[in-house]
């Protein structure tokens, strides 16, 4: 992930993309729309919050190039693992209620046993999982989960399947990395299912009800879900992949706005807990709000002020992450603003969450086709209204 970053940064500076001035939210338009032409995407809905406000939001381009409809920041769409930030807040909650103890076991709380084969003595614990030092590695087989509609396998399932040695999908090889829990940095989305699966555990609820009673709802994220039950489909942003002008259109509609693009099934994984919630810009803003206001968002306290700031704070030894990089669950944005983010990618998804609270500031971007020039979008929007 640091090498990611270094290499955007890098990219940037080279092409100068930055060069363009931004005086103006006309300015503003004619960058998103340029980065819309340039990377080949349909649609891209942004918003940027000042402490507890909604100072800007716009969509741009298409949420739907067969039916014509606008891109819009009430649009819902699947943000990838921006949702392990929701994940994460989800068993912080457990932690500051005594339920769940970030350094105890894991197999404490489940009903199965989970270990490294290659370190059967070393306990994996919740702050591994958060730091992405688990050791749990997205072997093959996590690749399994994708498909149309909703999952038809449980949570339960799929993660016994994946992790115990008696399941369907068990590999010691390739579900485990070589390297001991705690010793080595590498991104999982399978232990964010995991994460989620405790929390089900623990709370004695379905994660997705859980996520609704104790986050979603409180926070009047009304528009919000994982399933495609939980939500009005007919809200729904349609998901992209450019084919290019050597490719048909495989509408075959010579009347559609954009040609060369091919929409995604409303598609789900089994593993959904890192990375299916579906939601829309001003619900996450309300998100947003709550990490920038000590956990409050309106009379609710989603968690409390120590948390939030916990999680905001390097996590791991120099031997791990020399630049401090990794909070729980969010990463550190070292030498550039705003300091605190995650990002999302999947199959016709490209999302970023930006939290500063030193400069009360932060911003959102969706867009409905893989391509990871939404950081530029977002730095842009960073640095215009950090000086307003």
């Amino acid at each position: 992930m640091k090498i990611l970053i270094q290499l955007i940064v890098f990219i940037a500076l080279t092409l100068n993309l930055f060069s363009q001035d931004i005086n103006t939210e006309s300015d503003i338009d004619v960058f998103i729309e340029g980065q819309a032409n340039r990377y080949h995407i349909p649609g891209i809905a942004v918003a940027v919050l000042k402490g507890k406000d909604i100072v800007f939001k716009k969509g741009y381009g298409w949420a739907d190039l067969e039916n014509k409809v606008p891109m819009s920041t009430t649009g819902v769409m699947n943000i990838a693992s921006i949702s392990k930030t929701i994940t994460a807040t989800a068993a912080m909650q457990l932690v500051e209620a005594g339920m769940l103890d970030l350094n105890t076991d894991i197999n404490q709380y489940l009903d199965f046993k989970i270990r490294n084969p290659n370190h059967p003595e070393t306990s994996i614990t919740l702050k591994q999982i958060l730091t992405h030092t688990s050791s749990i590695n997205d072997g093959p087989n996590y690749r399994l989960g994708y498909e149309c509609g909703d999952p038809n396998v449980s949570l339960e399932e799929w993660i016994k399947s994946y992790l115990s040695v008696q399941g369907k999908w068990y590999d010691a090889e390739d579900n485990f990395l070589k390297k001991a829990p705690d010793s080595v940095y590498q991104y999982s989305n399978v232990a964010f299912g995991l994460l989620g699966y405790i929390v089900e555990k623990v709370s004695g609820r379905p994660f997705h009800q859980y996520v609704k009673d104790k986050i979603f709802d409180p926070l009047e994220m009304h528009q919000s879900g994982y399933y495609l039950t939980d939500i009005d489909t007919d809200n729904l942003i349609t998901p992209y992949m450019y084919l290019g002008p050597l490719q048909r259109n495989l509408s075959d509609q010579s009347d559609l706005p954009l040609k060369h693009y091919n929409p995604y099934c409303r598609y789900s994984f089994w593993n959904y807990p890192d990375g299916l919630v579906r939601t829309s810009v001003e619900d996450l803003a309300h998100l947003a709000i709550a990490y920038m206001n000590a956990g409050k968002y309106k009379y609710h306290q989603l968690l409390s002020p120590q948390t939030i700031e916990m999680m905001h704070q390097p996590q791991l030894p120099v031997s791990l992450d020399e630049d401090g990089f990794q909070g729980l669950s969010w990463f550190h944005s070292s030498g550039l603003d705003p300091p605190w983010f995650h990002g999302g990618s999947d199959p016709g998804v490209s999302t970023r969450l930006y939290i500063d609270k030193e400069n009360d500031l932060s911003v959102i971007v969706f867009q409905n086709a893989n391509e990871d020039n939404s950081y530029y979008i977002a730095r842009m929007l960073y640095n215009y209204f950090k000086g307003k």
